[in-house]
């Protein structure tokens, strides 16, 4: 007789359990990088570490997200390429969008420099 690929019945329900605490573990852990994304927040630190530390904590419950409850990390190799590339494109469309309208030259003129409006003749 073979090894067949199929599970038996009562390994498939310990796969099942086990996957089943993995997800809530993973969610505890989910739970707790937002508490301390909220603490981080209130801390007197200088900006750049709080927005640094806030981006690093964001990425780790973002690969978490993606690699477990999106199923990439049992998903084929080129899935995960496929999603990537999605996402790079989407960071440089936002970085390229950041630097666009944060540039001095964007920003609308202040009223008192702007020209006053027109008023069509006729119009009193």
């Amino acid at each position: 007789m073979s090894a067949s690929a199929t599970p038996a019945p009562a390994q498939g329900h310990e796969l099942e359990q086990s996957m089943f605490w993995i997800f809530v573990q993973i969610a505890m852990l989910l739970a707790v990088i937002t508490g301390l994304e909220l603490v981080t927040v209130y801390l007197p630190f200088m900006k750049w570490i709080l927005v640094s530390v806030l981006v690093v904590l964001s990425t780790v419950k973002f690969m978490f997200v993606i690699f477990y409850f999106m199923h990439l990390r049992w998903d084929r190799a080129f899935c995960t390429i496929v999603f990537f590339i999605g996402l790079v494109l989407a960071a440089g469309t936002m970085w390229a969008l950041l630097k666009l309208f944060g540039a001095d030259a964007s920003r609308p003129l202040p009223v008192t420099l702007a020209h006053p409006p027109a008023i069509a003749p006729g119009i009193a």
